[in-house]
Parts: structure tokens; sequence; C-alpha cells
């Protein structure tokens, strides 16, 4: 008996594999500049690490991610060409906060059963998000795991590295009293909270499937939105007009997210009725049995990526962010933390490990 014989009477078929690699090449290729060496089914991808020698001081960003359970609804509903682009979205505009220009990216996909039609799906829509923040997809790794996942299951994670100048990071640091928040608006619920989601679904056995007259369109294609990606317009933003700090409003919602681009000291004011609230927020505070404020420390309520720019930045920035096709908005200003902050508004501080400014959610959300 052969050793792939073998092999696959335990539950891996190694020429699946192979048949992956080949349906999945045409999109990884394009998003491979000259800097890429070499090419798909190498032990490591190369990059050529000459094309920084133009830097005085550069310094690399790295990230790492996955999509968490938002996996689960595109199993259910056999749909696996836009996940992807939630892996780039998760792990990519991560980099981007810092002010750093991604360079390449790699993925990992394990899977119970390898189908190839699926594996490239899913890699094809990591190379979509790839070309659209201008990273390369330079390698990545499928494994099967038969008796682990089902024949149906899989998850994805990713890893990218960037670049930026030293004296070019974004952050804290640069943060002052007078800032002004500018909010970039999410085309969803992003790839956050979908373990809530899927909670709410099972108590309320809302079908996937099911047109929903507030979103125009069925719950599973509001839920399987795929994430907007903000790296190509943050940079471009960056480069043309001052900013302090950008941060992803990713796990923990809004406020939990700012606060950790914040120098101490300092609290960013954030007026909840700056914006109205997508429908299908409200929707799953009702299947919750909740409202949006118990809601705005999971999920991104709207709101996907803040910019933190000066006062004189700001009508600039909002409509070279609108003209790139990200509808923005001023969400609140940066001040020096007062006890009347304490007292009359929702204060977050201290997340993520990192002890820096505060968040002041004040107001009362928009809905339709």
């Amino acid at each position: 008996m052969a050793v792939s014989d073998l092999y696959s009477q335990a539950g891996v078929d190694v020429e699946a594999g192979d048949r992956a690699v080949e349906l999945m090449k045409a999109a990884v290729g394009r998003t491979q500049g000259a800097e890429v060496l070499g090419g798909v089914g190498g032990f490591a991808g190369l990059w050529d690490a000459s094309a920084l020698r133009d830097y005085t001081r550069p310094l690399l960003a790295t990230s790492t991610d996955g999509v968490g359970t938002k996996v689960a609804l595109a199993q259910r509903l056999d749909i696996h060409d836009t996940i992807g682009i939630d892996l780039v979205g998760m792990v990519v505009d991560d980099i981007v906060v810092s002010g750093a220009k991604p360079l390449f990216m790699t993925d990992y996909i394990a899977c119970g059963r390898l189908v190839p039609e699926r594996i490239a799906a899913i890699v094809s829509g990591i190379a979509r998000g790839c070309e659209l923040t201008r990273t390369a997809l330079v390698g990545g790794e499928t494994a099967e795991h038969p008796g682990l996942l089902g024949p149906e299951e899989y998850d994805v994670a990713g890893a990218a590295t960037g670049v930026v100048e030293a004296a070019d990071v974004l952050g804290p640091d640069r943060v002052r009293e007078g800032d002004v928040l500018l909010a970039m608006a999410s085309s969803g619920l992003h790839s956050n909270g979908y373990s809530l989601v899927r909670h709410v679904l099972a108590g309320t056995g809302w079908e996937l499937e099911a047109h929903v007259a507030d979103l125009g369109r069925t719950l599973g294609e509001e839920l399987l939105e795929p994430t907007r990606l903000y790296t190509a317009a943050c940079l471009d933003l960056a480069a043309s007009h001052e900013v302090h700090a950008y941060t992803h409003v990713t796990g923990g919602g809004l406020a939990s997210n700012l606060a950790r681009v914040l120098p101490a000291g300092l609290v960013a004011h954030v007026d909840r009725s700056s914006w109205q609230v997508p429908p299908i927020y409200s929707l799953l505070a009702r299947g919750a049995d909740s409202d949006l404020v118990a809601l705005e420390g999971t999920l991104n309520l709207g709101v996907g990526m803040i910019a933190i720019v000066p006062p004189e930045s700001v009508a600039g920035a909002t409509a070279q962010l609108t003209r790139a096709g990200i509808p923005t908005w001023e969400l609140g200003r940066v001040g020096v933390e007062t006890p009347d902050d304490v007292t009359h508004h929702t204060l977050v501080t201290g997340t993520k490990g990192v002890r820096g400014g505060a968040v002041a959610m004040g107001g009362s959300y928009r809905t339709t």
C-alpha cells in the first residue's frame, strides 16, 4: 500500500491539498510585486528587504489574528469567498494603527476535510483583501485535521509584517488636548462579537436565510458582510494630513480600543448621538433583550476605525476619507480628565493591559 493511500485511510488527502494549491495560485500571484521572490509552494515566503534601504530607522510592525466564530456562519451558509477579507482586516488594519505600511502576510487554514474548491475560495478572499490593502500574500499553510474538526469545519488565522519610519510612528505620545476624533463607518459587525450573535440566533430561532425588511436583505447576508478595509485610506491620509493616532475598533468595542491610544490624563469624549446606528445592531439588541449601551463593549455599533487629528486637519481629512468611499464624521474631542467625567459619563480606561487615557461615553444613540 502506498504511503499516500495509508494517509488517506487516516483521513488526510494529500492530493486534494495539491489541487487546492493549484486553484489558488492565480489569486495569490496577483498580490505579489517585484519584492516577492519565488512562488507558491516553497517552504518559506521570500521578500526582498533591500526595499527598506531608503528608511533612516525602519521599525517592523507585526500582527496576528483570526476571524473568530464568524467562520461558523460562513460554514452554515456554505459561503467561503469573503471570510478571507475579514482575516486581512483583522490583521492588517491593526498594523496601520501605528502608521506602518503592510509588506507581506501569511495565512493558516485548519480543516476537518480538505475540499480544494472551498480552500481556494477562502484564499481568494485573503488575496482580495491583500490586494486592497497593498499587501503581498507570500505563503500559507492548509492543514487537514480529521477527528479534531468536523468534515465541514475549518478555522483561519494569519499574520502580517509592516514597516514604519521610527520618526513617523503614530500613537498616544502624539495625542493632545483639543484633538478631534474622526469616526470611519464600519461595513457591519466586521469580525467581532459573533459568539454573542450566535447566542442570539440560538435563543430567538431566527433563520439566516430569512429576509429582514429593516436590513433590506437576508440576515445571513448582513452577518457575512465582509470587514471594511481601512489600510490604504489611512496610509494615504497620514501622508497628506497631520494624524496623531488611529484606533481599530475590534474586540471590546469602541471605547476600550480608543482608550488604548490615549495618554494618561486625557479623556476622549464620545458623543453617541453623532451617528445613526445601523439597523442590525438594534435587531441584535432586541434579540438579546437588551439595549445598545449594553452592547457597546462587544460590537462596533457602526464605527470601524477612528482617526485622532488636530482641529486644522478635520475638514481635509473628512473630505479625503469620504472620497475614498468611507463615510466619516466628527465623533468627539479629546480633553483633560475631570471629576465631572467620572460622575456623569460611562468612563472606560485601563483596557487590554494599557494604563493610559480614558474614554467618556455620553449622549444617547440614534436609531432608525
